[in-house]
């Protein structure tokens, strides 16, 4: 019996109990909690439901709780139903029925974990969108990360999710980037305000290789030309980086084709026309103070250019248009302030400014030897994601920067994220997977093979099978909790739970035949309760884009 199938259980039981008593069901929720107990004696699952809607019934929570226990205890599958304080209820579940999970697993396969919590919804996930002036630095590799991460986690749930880069090459971080380009084809020093490090050196040399005439010609083909090509060779060498790290992307959306087709200029005449931009000092403002903003946004500058808010309010409307009916923007931990301004920049199109949700990640900082890493040999002044996943791994990188909330800093751990021990997460996680899928070769060396549709299940009766069963039969709630919270750390911490879950039961249960001892119903109820944890770390960590080896 599934979490998901004992919750419908409770939920028909209590409707049974209030029928009898004359009274509305209408006040049950739907679906009904159930948790894992803390403490295990307690019993396999627990309810709080008397305690929710007891007074609503006009029944001491207790007495209803009782009530439900009894109409429980007769239902299949159900072990014990046991009241505890005020009105809680513990539910123990017969071995067969709790063992019904694993057969689940195996039927579903790869398919196991999926749901349909965001059917219906398409979702533009807008997520790393590097300035094209230099590789991607930490904060941007936690985003390729985690970005990659919540877009598999909702499509695993149903949504149609676009995940789309915004590739800014217009404005003065890209002027900055020229003029850098342009003093090391020259042998010069950077700019004071532009750009250094190896790959400007390196960039700027293909730049003379494709255009030898390039520092001949005129001020203004000269700084086309270095710009032209240079930002090509720094965005090919970024989707590179991000395809390496496992991050490909459906949109490379160009900033500057907002302004070259008109875009800002039909927006910003339509913000006129609804009254939500006004004209004063010489400028044109959005009312975003209106619609929560802190305070209201030039969008045509004084000297009559747009400002940096028009690109956005275009790019938003874009979006729009395109039918997406939820945009995600994963911002840096210096963006705050956009998320009012988006929210009200919907809210001046006439939307529910519900469509727009803004996550901010916060900053990344390497350790190594418990001191700070802080130079990269490429890039010069920051870290790189080459110079991350040159130290540990994509899988060690990728599983790191994902396992945490996004909102907080995050150290990592170099030595840590090395170590071929339980001490590391990614290798924690990885190494149960290969253990079991060891584990499934030795048994067909053994000519061992289970059959799902007949292993008697009633037969893990052990304390730590029920243990990791009920681990297990989590995987389904976390993965939509994790979609509808936008928090894929929660796949990557359950993980740990589950390879935690396993790694004791193997400690406990002797799963194979020794020596001359023959093969029992137990030995393939065992290989299937093992192929069930396997087949579920396989598609968690897929989840989270890293790998499950089958040997380490």
């Amino acid at each position: 019996m599934t979490p998901a199938a004992l919750a419908d259980l409770v939920r028909s039981s209590a409707v049974q109990v209030l029928s009898a008593r004359g009274l509305d069901h209408a006040v049950l929720p739907d679906p009904v909690t159930i948790e894992r107990p803390r403490n295990p004696e307690h019993g396999d699952y627990a309810t709080n439901l008397a305690l929710q809607v007891g007074k609503k019934v006009g029944i001491p929570p207790r007495e209803l709780a009782e009530a439900l226990a009894e109409e429980l205890g007769k239902a299949d599958g159900v072990a014990a139903a046991e009241v505890a304080g005020p009105g809680f209820l513990n539910l123990r579940l017969a071995a067969d029925a709790q063992g019904e999970q694993v057969r689940q697993v195996l039927t579903a396969g790869e398919a196991y974990g999926r749901g349909d919590a965001l059917a219906g919804r398409k979702i533009n996930l807008e997520f790393v969108s590097a300035n094209p002036t230099g590789p991607i630095h930490l904060g941007g590799t936690r985003w390729a990360a985690v970005g990659d991460a919540l877009g598999r986690v909702l499509a695993a749930q149903g949504a149609d999710v676009t995940r789309e880069y915004y590739f800014n090459d217009a404005g003065a971080q890209i002027d900055r980037f020229v003029n850098s380009l342009i003093a090391a084809a020259k042998g010069e020093p950077a700019p004071e305000d532009g750009y250094a490090g190896a790959y400007i050196s390196d960039i700027a040399a293909e730049v003379l290789r494709a255009e030898p005439s390039a520092l001949s010609l005129d001020d203004a083909q000269r700084r086309e030309t270095f710009r032209r090509i240079g930002i090509d060779l720094m965005f090919t060498q970024i989707k590179q980086s991000l395809h390496e790290f496992g991050t490909d992307f459906d949109v490379f959306f160009h900033e500057d084709s907002l302004h070259a087709s008109g875009e800002v200029n039909r927006v910003v005449e339509q913000l006129k026309e609804s009254g939500n931009l006004y004209f004063e000092d010489g400028a044109w403002w959005l009312r975003s103070k209106e619609y929560g903003d802190d305070k209201d946004r030039v969008v045509i500058k004084q000297d009559g250019n747009p400002a940096y808010i028009a690109g956005d309010l275009a790019y938003l409307r874009d979006k729009r248009e395109r039918g997406f009916d939820l945009c995600i923007y994963m911002l840096g931990a210096d963006h705050h302030g956009y998320i009012a301004r988006l929210k009200a920049a919907a809210a001046a199109f006439g939307d529910d400014p519900a469509v727009v949700e803004v996550l901010i990640g916060q900053m990344v900082n390497l350790v190594s030897d418990g001191k700070p890493v802080r130079m990269s040999k490429r890039a010069g002044t920051v870290i790189t994601m080459e110079d991350l996943v040159e130290a540990v791994g994509v899988d060690a990188a990728r599983y790191e920067l994902t396992r945490y909330s996004v909102d907080s800093t995050l150290d990592v751990d170099l030595d840590l994220l090395r170590k071929h021990s339980n001490e590391n997460p990614v290798y924690y996680v990885q190494y149960a997977h290969a253990r079991l899928a060891s584990l499934q070769r030795n048994a067909a060396d053994l000519g061992l093979k289970f059959d799902a549709a007949t292993v008697d299940f009633g037969l893990l009766t052990h304390p730590r099978e029920g243990d990791l069963i009920r681990t297990i039969g989590e995987f389904p709630t976390v993965g939509k909790r994790a979609a509808e919270l936008r928090e894929p750390h929660r796949v990557a911490r359950y993980l740990e739970s589950l390879a935690s879950a396993y790694h004791k039961f193997y400690d406990a249960a002797r799963v194979l035949p020794q020596g001359d001892e023959a093969a029992t119903p137990l030995t393939f109820a065992r290989l299937a309760l093992c192929e069930a944890a396997r087949q579920v770390l396989a598609n968690g960590l897929a989840l989270l884009g890293v790998s499950a080896p089958e040997r380490m």
